[in-house]
């Protein structure tokens, strides 16, 4: 197992902390100026640059998108007020059930959620 790192947390404190920046000084800030459905596209765009690098198969441009990607999302989660500890909270609660089990618990937690 490798060590924590901790990466994510400070990206997202930067990320953060650009929220109500200058938007001709900062891309997080203009995002941030320009709402949530700029910031949503963004993410759309960046998964299918992440799709597209993965059609090419080469590693350093699937890397390079990923991040992109991953950046985007971290600017998603500072939008509605979320860190990437609820994330990694969530995975540590999917963790060692098989992918057809969560998503069957995911269907009755629905279904449960639409009766009440």
């Amino acid at each position: 197992m490798t060590a924590p790192d901790d990466t994510l947390a400070r990206l997202a404190a930067v990320i953060g902390s650009r929220r109500g920046g200058d938007p001709d000084r900062s891309y997080v800030a203009r995002l941030f100026a320009k709402g949530t459905d700029a910031i949503l596209k963004k993410v759309g765009e960046e998964a299918t640059e992440v799709v597209m690098a993965g059609k090419d198969g080469e590693r350093e441009k699937i890397v390079a998108e990923m991040a992109d990607l991953w950046f985007h999302c971290l600017v998603t989660l500072s939008q509605f007020g979320l860190a990437p500890d609820d994330v990694l909270a969530e995975l540590r609660r999917r963790e060692g059930l098989s992918g057809l089990e969560e998503f069957a618990l995911r269907k009755v937690r629905e279904r449960e959620a639409g009766s009440a």
